[in-house]
Formats: C-alpha cells, sequence, structure tokens
C-alpha cells in the first residue's frame, strides 16, 4: 500500500461526501458546515469552491457544468458557471430543524440521501430518493443518515445510519429501485469510532470511515469481518471514494468539528482532504440521470 498523502489542507468544518466526476476527471466534495461545494482537479491541484448559502449534505454529478445537491432546504440542480440554484423538490418543507447528510445515486441514476436533526435528536430523519424529479420516502425514524454504496453486481445496497454502529444490507433491484430484506452486514467494535460514509471496491468489499475513529476500515460484508485499515491524522473521518483514471485511488474526507483546540494541535490537518492508493480498485461514482 502507498503513503497516505495530504492532497488539500482545507480545514473544512464538516468535509463530507466526495464523489468521482469521471468525464471531467474531477473529485467533488462538500463542506457542510462551511456550505460550500469543492471541485478538486488533481491534473493542476487546484480547488474550486463555490458557496452555497446553506448546509449542503451531499453533491453527484450529472451533466457537464451541472450538479445535483442535497441542501438543508431539498434536492437541488446546481449550476456551476452561473451559481444558480434550482429547487427539484423538498421533501422536508417547513422542517428547519432537520438538514440532508450524505446521499450517493445508485447505479440506475437514482439519488439516495438521508435526513438528519441538527439538534442531534435521535430518530427525527428519514431516508429518501430522487428518480426523474419525484422524491420518494424509502424509510423513516433514522438518526444520522450517512455512508450508502452498492454492491459491484448492483444487487446488494449497503446502508448506515451512524449511531446504530451498524452496516445494513438490503436486497436492491436496480430496474426498480425496490429495496427488501433489511439486515446487518457489520456489526462496528467498540472503541473505534462509528461508522460514517462508505464506498465499494471491485472486489466487493466495503471501505467505512471512522467517525471519531481516525481510521478508514476495509470490511468483507459476507463475513462482517475488517480486513485492513488505514490510520488518517484527524479524529472525525467522515467518508471515502475511489477516484483516478483508473479508480486506484481513495479520497478521504474529514472535519474539525467538535475537535478541541488541545486535540485539532496534536491533528493540524485536522477537515483535510487525503489520497492513498490501496492496492485495490474501486467502483464508479454514478451520476444522477433524468428519463
Amino acid at each position: 500500500m502507498a503513503e497516505l498523502e495530504l492532497v488539500l489542507d482545507a480545514k473544512a468544518k464538516l468535509g463530507e461526501g466526495p464523489s468521482w466526476d469521471a468525464e471531467a476527471g474531477r473529485l467533488f466534495w462538500v463542506d457542510i458546515e462551511g456550505f460550500k461545494l469543492h471541485a478538486y482537479d488533481p491534473q493542476t491541484g487546484e480547488d474550486t469552491v463555490y458557496d452555497i448559502g446553506q448546509h449542503i449534505g451531499a453533491v453527484v454529478p450529472y451533466e457537464k457544468e451541472r450538479v445535483i445537491v442535497a441542501l438543508r432546504e431539498g434536492y437541488h440542480e446546481y449550476n456551476l458557471h452561473t451559481g444558480e440554484l434550482e429547487l427539484i423538490h423538498d421533501p422536508e418543507a417547513g422542517r428547519k430543524d432537520n438538514r440532508f447528510n450524505d446521499g450517493k445515486c445508485d447505479p440506475a441514476g437514482r439519488f439516495w440521501a438521508g435526513t438528519m436533526s441538527l439538534e442531534g435528536k435521535d430518530k427525527q430523519g428519514a431516508f429518501y430518493c430522487l428518480e426523474d424529479g419525484e422524491v420518494s420516502t424509502i424509510f423513516t425514524e433514522v438518526s444520522t443518515s450517512n455512508g450508502l454504496c452498492w454492491s459491484p453486481d448492483h444487487k446488494t445496497m449497503y446502508y448506515i445510519d451512524t449511531p446504530t454502529g451498524k452496516v445494513d444490507r438490503l436486497d436492491y433491484d436496480e430496474k426498480t429501485g425496490e429495496l427488501s430484506n433489511r439486515r446487518t452486514a457489520v456489526d462496528f467494535p467498540e472503541n473505534v469510532g462509528f461508522p460514517d460514509g462508505m464506498t465499494v471496491d471491485a472486489e466487493g468489499m466495503i471501505w467505512i470511515a471512522h467517525w471519531g475513529g481516525s481510521q478508514v476500515s476495509r470490511w468483507n460484508p459476507e463475513t462482517g469481518k475488517m480486513l485492513s485499515h488505514i490510520e488518517i491524522p484527524a479524529e472525525q473521518v467522515t467518508c471515502c471514494c475511489f477516484g483516478g483514471q483508473d479508480l486506484n485511488e481513495l479520497y478521504i474526507t474529514t472535519a474539525r468539528n467538535g475537535l478541541s483546540a488541545e486535540q485539532l494541535k496534536k491533528t493540524p490537518h485536522a477537515g483535510g482532504l487525503f489520497r492513498i492508493k490501496p492496492g485495490v480498485k474501486g467502483m464508479p461514482t454514478f451520476r444522477y440521470k433524468q428519463k
């Protein structure tokens, strides 16, 4: 395994949601609490920052200079050129105490994302799916809707509601988007933090960021066993995704939120964007598709 590299010393409040735009060769990621959308170009090292003006939980590629974002006020289309935000649908209109958190597109181009309480209350959020401009509620009583990915054969969806300390697996129908047979794939051990964002590699193993655990770990979802881990010099590790031309680079986001001055002194690069070649290839980031 190659050495871990600090790509951007961004000092993000709550860095999250990396997604690889293969067509443009860039990495989108967000700072949820900083209200910022980032577009990082590994060829030039340039990180373009867009001020969104509200909490931004997730971003997915759409068309050229347009992306779809899950914001505090629902799903929007965002134009990177003009800065124009266009509302698609807000399934929680009137819920000022909630915001969207992590989200991703499935292999068919549906955008799945969930919400959480801004006040730290349990089971105040829900999990939604945006398909062709329409939003459906998948399940409710979610505390912190988080990591999400699909198996390489597109038959399983993995999902994390962080405070449960578990990764769930659900049977997934790519054609209809239907989910069934929800059960536990991974039980997080104690004293390693909580499961946050997640991605999957080409071998079907899942990679999980540890909130409060200073690492990213690789798991076999069939056995529930941890296979390896990568230590990150930041306590709040939030998410990871594969990128690069060959999808052999793992990008990792981190946060500064909730850290004391002493902790920040020990980990000055908290809130940074990291990258490593872990020796395995990943699966692509799926784009949003409008039929």
